[in-house]
Parts: C-alpha cells; structure tokens; sequence
C-alpha cells in the first residue's frame, strides 16, 4: 500500500505544480526506506505545520545544500554573517542570522535585550542582578511559547491596553514581546497594534521582539512587520518555508542581532551555547529563504482551497456528518474545516474516528482539539491527498 500510494504521487501530480511542492525521493521497490527499515509509518498531514509530525518537507536544494556545506570546514562566523546579510535583504531589516528555530530565536533574542554585549552579564545568565529584568506582554498575546522569554530569568509584566502598556514601562524594562499574528488572533478584540506599540516603546528605548512563527504565507508580511519598526523578529524555517525543521531566522537592528551572536553559539559561556546551528543547517536555510520569498503564494492558496472544497464536497455526501469552513486567521490565509455528527446516531465518537484515522492505512493526522469537530487543514498537502482522506472516512463511516 505504501510503494502503491508513493508511485501514484509521483506519477503525474507533482510534475506539473514541481515549482510549489517539493519532489518525493524516489524509492527502489526493492529496498526498505529509512521509516520501514526502523518499523514506523508515515503520516499524510492534515493536522497542519506541526513540530510533532516533523512541520513540513524539506525543498531538495536544501538537501543539496546541506551535503555540499558537509563537505568543506568553514569559519562558523564568517558563514553566519555572509547568509545574515542575505537574509536581512529578503527580511527588510539592518541584519539577521539563523537560530534553532522560531523559539530560539525568541530566545537568544530575549537574552540579547537582556544581558546585551556585556561579558559579565552574558556569562551570568540566568542570574539578572544589575540587568534589566522585566518583559511586557500583552496578556492575548500569551502562550506556551513565551517559554522561550521566561526562560532567561525575567518577570512577565502582562498588560491589556495601550495605557496599561504606557505605564507597565520603567527603568527595569527590558523588552516588549508581541504576537503579530496567531491561530486565534481573531479573538484578540481590541488589541494593541503594532505601529502603536512601537510609539509607545520607541521614546522609552525599550526594544520590541515579535514572534513571527504562524506569519507565513506569504513572505510579504516579514518585510511589512519590519517597516512598522519593530526591533526583533522571530520566525521558524522549517514550517511553511519548509527549511529545516531545527532552523529559524532572528532579525532586525544590527546591534540586536551581534548581541544575540554573542549570547549564543559559538560562545561557549553563554545562555544560548545549547542552541547550535550546524553549518549544514545555515546554508540550507538561507537557500529555503531565497526560494520561499519567490513563491507564487496565490497558486498555493488556490491548490490548499481547492483541496478543502473537494473534502467538503465528499464529506457532505456521507451520511450525518456536517460539515463547514471554519475562519482564517487575520494574518495569513489558512484553509480548515470542522467535521461533527450525532456521535450517539453514528456510534463513534470524535476520539474514536481520529484514532481510526491514525491507525488506518495510510496514518492520518488530523486536529483533534477544536471542541465538538474535527478538523482538517488544508496548508501543506500534496495533490491527490485529500482523496486519500476522503476514502478512509467512507470507510470508517461505511458510507
């Protein structure tokens, strides 16, 4: 089942769209993929750019990349700053350089506003005596992620409006961490937005770092968050980019940026030391960043659409399942839908047809979280997946 469905993909569906979705490798029949040879399954994802199914698929130049960057010694910083320089022009900002993901990059950005270029404090970290030691949020803006802040020893000032965030600054400020966009950012009401954070921040000198992880698609909103004029951004390389999963890209003012270099790798004193970025993994970065930045996002959204529409269209036809399309978000174009039914009519509950789903042949992931409906997102798929979907659920529901 698995070699029929690989042949099937790679026969016809991707040669046409070779510029928007990565190419699959190709797999002799007769020997064992690196999955099947360690006794796991592949998932097709329909649960969206999630860190536990692996976010995304790598581009093959990144691949290519990453060999040829194995195969010679390079002076680390040298090769940092060439490819920071290169990302800062795609980026619209002083500088740039590549950290372990979004939530290093939040990280070695937060230590940066923190311990800054000072080698007592920078080897001090965690311990914050004599340094700034306060980081405002907005209290919508929130979640696990901010881990990532908390992490460098800081208290969290959370205010909710533009007056409570005018007051909350003092002298032991040391940034301002903001979401420019999330999941549920339609939920936000009224926040406090960006050109008016940075009016407030900028007289005060206290930086403004933002979390950038779900901005993308399109690029065109990196370089239009940097022109409000915040100070720092974060985001993952490895998601939509569909760079390396363990890359990220930290951008913004120059001397934010040396000043997070020099609090993370290669400074072996320092708070970031843990979060290396491996040669392989910069080149192959900055190579998805060049290639992402050119994308005709529009053709994308138009595949992701069409795909959601063809689910919906064949779930309406299995008896007792509603079905709807459920809102994007405000900052970027994402195609979900909720999927409910009378569980006591149908005989299974949501629980039961997600693990049905995960354990059928192939796996399928789908979001489960969404109260009373599961849902489906249509965002990183490859052509032909959503009739594979469409298939297992007639079956588990004996349509």
């Amino acid at each position: 089942m698995l070699t029929s469905r690989r042949r099937w993909i790679q026969g016809g569906w991707l040669a046409s769209l070779s510029g928007l979705f990565p190419a699959l490798a190709p797999a002799a029949p007769s020997k064992p993929t690196v999955y099947e040879r360690l006794g796991l399954r592949p998932v097709v994802n329909f649960r969206g750019t999630m860190t536990t199914l692996g976010a995304s698929k790598q581009w093959q130049e990144c691949f290519e990349a990453q060999a040829e960057a194995a195969s010679e010694y390079i002076v680390l910083s040298e090769l940092q700053e060439a490819i920071g320089e290169r990302l800062a022009k795609l980026c619209h900002t002083e500088s740039a350089m590549v950290s372990t993901g979004t939530a290093g990059a939040i990280a070695i950005g937060t230590y940066a506003c923190v311990a800054g270029d000072n080698p007592k404090f920078i080897r001090q970290l965690p311990n914050l005596e004599g340094m700034k030691d306060e980081v405002i949020i907005q209290k919508v803006h929130r979640i696990s992620y901010d881990h990532a802040v908390r992490g460098a020893g800081v208290k969290i000032v959370e205010v909710e409006t533009a007056d409570e965030m005018r007051n909350a600054i003092n002298d032991r400020t040391a940034m301002i961490y903001c979401l420019p966009g999330n999941n549920d950012d339609r939920e936000w009401g009224d926040w406090v937005r960006l050109p008016e954070m940075v009016s407030i921040a900028k007289p005060h000198g206290v930086p403004i770092l933002a979390d950038c992880a779900n901005c993308l698609p399109p690029w065109d909103n990196i370089p239009k968050i940097a022109a409000t004029g915040i100070d720092l951004l974060c985001m993952s390389g490895g998601k939509h980019m569909r760079g390396p999963q363990s890359a990220g890209i930290l951008a913004g003012r120059k001397d934010l940026v040396r000043k997070a270099q020099l609090n993370s790798n290669p400074h072996s004193d320092s708070q970031g030391r843990p979060m290396k970025v491996g040669r392989e993994d910069m080149v192959a970065l900055w190579t998805a960043c060049e290639k992402y930045a050119k994308l005709d996002f529009e053709a994308i959204n138009k595949l992701n659409e069409k795909q959601a529409d063809y689910l919906i269209k064949n779930f309406k036809k299995i008896k007792g399942l509603q079905v709807e399309k459920l809102p994007s978000e405000l900052i970027r174009k994402m195609h979900r839908l909720g999927v409910s039914w009378d569980e006591s009519k149908l005989g299974m509950t949501k629980k039961q047809v997600e693990t049905a789903l995960m354990e059928g042949e192939p796996r399928i992931a789908v979001a489960g979280g969404y109260g009373h409906q599961l849902v489906f997102c249509c965002f990183m798929n490859e052509p032909g997946e959503e009739e594979i979907v469409v298939k297992r659920m007639r079956e588990i529901f004996k349509a």
